[in-house]
């Protein structure tokens, strides 16, 4: 252990007498490394900061359709949970999204554009996200009309109906302004809810939450099969008739028994009766208007029904149906209601209560849905029985959604479908793979991929010209250094065969010139860290009004600067290897002779 604190005391003693001989070592190996060290900062600072600035640039992260297509709500669920998405809410139609801003006595167009929590283009623009009859402008909006934050924003939605342009209007209170970063489009951004609401208006559909006229609506008829009931049976001819064309695809005749079983009251025994059902599909009143011309002057009785699971009170099952009063005599029934009509009744007949009102809930499509019922009376046969018309809408909310409105008392069919969507995704680097999936999905999008190919063409271009000039700059400085200390070891041959003479081994000789070289190579990376960090401070402040906060032109993390030293200290360790196997050549005899 001595010895080695010798040969490492008597290396560092070498380089401090040839001082200055060390020092334009040190300096040639610093002037190479310094170098190296800017030509990555610029690197690195410059291609972090374009991409910084897309990054921070919502507009860069956008990825827009270019044409209208049908996407559902599970079309949004299911795409919204993918990794790389940051934010995505649906859109309506161009032509639906398009208001009127009262501004003194004239008015302004703007788009309108639906957003919600989260959403990048707003929070990261300097804006708030609105609420319920608030909106968010853009720079563009705020100053074509004159407004600012806090000021209300009267807003008219118009349209066409029946030859005549009806308009209803409502305020929205204005939260914030987008900076001009946005866009330079006039758009007035609001909650999805409304920007729906706008659209709904426009297609004549009534939104009683706003007072805006118009009509409902309401889910189609779905019907479980259509039951036909006759004095004779038909031939099967006239059989084969009432399936073509009628979108029915099954005809039965029934049994007394399976008769009763379905419908839960006893058929007359001067009847027949066939069940007729679309085994794949439901059964639609176009279907029941078909049959019933194909079975005009038959004197046929025809009975749609549903059969469905509703939640009441007592445990059993509901069957609907609607019959004129004269069917109802041949049938032996006595309903409070009569012929499939366009207005629901919430009447129910049950065998074993009493007449009161209840709080029955189906369970939907998309969930619980809960409406009243009243008990009218008792019901004929083994089942509930209520009126078709409630039944069969039930019955369309196991296929659509639907909602029970409590303040009109009616069932609405929800939104079915959005045309368009506001796509972000997390990063620059994300947009060609979510690009790559909705294109294979068929839907036409457009994203800023041009400016972000041309930062990363930047920067590939960027690391070639510094591992070129890297490489260059490195094997010149391995041969200086090589050459340095083998020269060293050839003039001190006397000195070194000396150490040799008085004990010092060969192993231990040979780390020498290693020795000299990592003292070397730690100055030399200490005047080149200094040089650099001096530089990039004068290029940084010289280009400082081009940044935005916090941005720096030319800057290097400290794992590359570490890493750029432990590369340094290992080039000049095995630069030293030729050097040192030349000390290991060198007998103590030599010194004698020399003497």
């Amino acid at each position: 252990m001595k010895s080695n604190g010798t040969v490492l005391s008597l290396a560092m003693f070498d380089l401090l007498h040839e001082w200055i001989l060390t020092l334009c070592l040190v300096l040639a190996i610093a002037a190479v490394i310094s170098p190296l060290l800017l030509l990555m900062g610029l690197k690195y600072g410059t291609i972090a900061t374009l991409k910084d600035r897309l990054v921070q640039d919502p507009v860069y992260r956008e990825i827009r359709p270019t044409q209208t297509y049908d996407y559902n709500k599970d079309w949004f669920t299911n795409f919204a949970k993918h990794k790389d998405i940051d934010f995505l809410i649906p859109t309506t139609r161009v032509s639906s999204s398009i208001i009127t801003v009262k501004i003194n006595n004239s008015h302004k167009i703007f788009d309108l554009v639906p957003t919600t929590n989260n959403d990048p283009l707003i929070l990261e623009n300097g804006g708030i996200i609105p609420q319920n009859n608030q909106c968010v402008l853009t720079q563009a909006a705020a100053e074509e009309i004159g407004v600012g934050v806090g000021d209300k924003l009267a807003v008219r939605v118009t349209r066409s109906r029946a030859g005549r342009q009806e308009f209803v209007e409502a305020e929205l209170e204005i939260i914030s302004i987008l900076n001009q970063r946005a866009g330079t489009m006039a758009k007035v951004y609001t909650q999805l809810d409304f920007v729906v609401d706008v659209e709904n208006y426009k297609e004549n559909i009534a939104i009683p939450e706003r007072d805006w006229p118009g009509g409902t609506p309401k889910p189609y008829l779905s019907f479980d099969g259509i039951m036909v009931m006759l004095a004779k049976s038909l031939d099967p001819v006239a059989s084969s008739g009432l399936i073509i064309g009628t979108g029915i695809n099954n005809i039965e005749l029934l049994e007394r028994e399976i008769f009763s079983q379905i419908t839960g009251f006893t058929l007359p025994a001067d009847l027949i009766a066939y069940n007729l059902q679309n085994i794949n599909n439901i059964v639609q009143p176009a279907s029941y208007r078909a049959l019933k011309r194909k079975l005009r002057g038959k004197n046929a009785i025809m009975m749609p029904y549903v059969k469905l699971a509703i939640n009441l009170p007592t445990e059993m099952p509901v069957f609907g149906i609607a019959l004129t009063t004269k069917n109802q005599q041949r049938l032996g029934l006595n309903l409070p209601w009569g012929k499939l009509a366009n207005n629901t009744t919430y009447q129910i007949l049950m065998s074993n209560a009493n007449n009161e009102n209840i709080t029955a809930s189906f369970n939907g499509l998309k969930g619980q849905i809960k409406f009243p019922m009243q008990i009218t009376g008792k019901s004929p046969g083994k089942y509930a029985i209520a009126p078709l018309e409630l039944l069969a809408t039930l019955r369309t909310g196991l296929q659509r959604e639907i909602i029970f409105n409590e303040k009109l008392q009616i069932f609405l069919l929800t939104r079915l479908n959005y045309s368009g969507f506001r796509l972000y995704v997390k990063t620059i680097d994300d947009v060609q793979e979510i690009y790559s999936i909705l294109t294979k999905q068929g839907i036409e999008v457009v994203a800023k991929s041009d400016e972000i190919e041309r930062i990363k063409i930047l920067d590939r271009g960027l690391t070639r010209i510094f591992w070129l000039v890297a490489i260059v700059g490195i094997i010149g400085g391995i041969a200086a250094l090589i050459a340095s200390l083998y020269a060293t070891v050839e003039r001190k041959k006397r000195e070194l065969s000396i150490m040799r003479l008085i004990g010092i081994s060969r192993y231990q000789v040979f780390r020498f010139p290693i020795y000299q070289a990592l003292a070397m190579a730690i100055l030399s990376i200490f005047i080149a860290v200094s040089a650099y960090f001096s530089l990039a401070l004068v290029i940084n402040l010289v280009f400082a009004s081009d940044l935005d906060m916090g941005q720096q032109i030319c800057h290097l993390p400290n794992s590359y600067i570490l890493i750029a030293a432990l590369l340094t200290i290992t080039v000049a360790c095995l630069s030293a290897i030729l050097a040192a196997w030349k000390t290991t050549q060198i007998e103590p005899a030599e010194a004698l002779r020399e003497e």
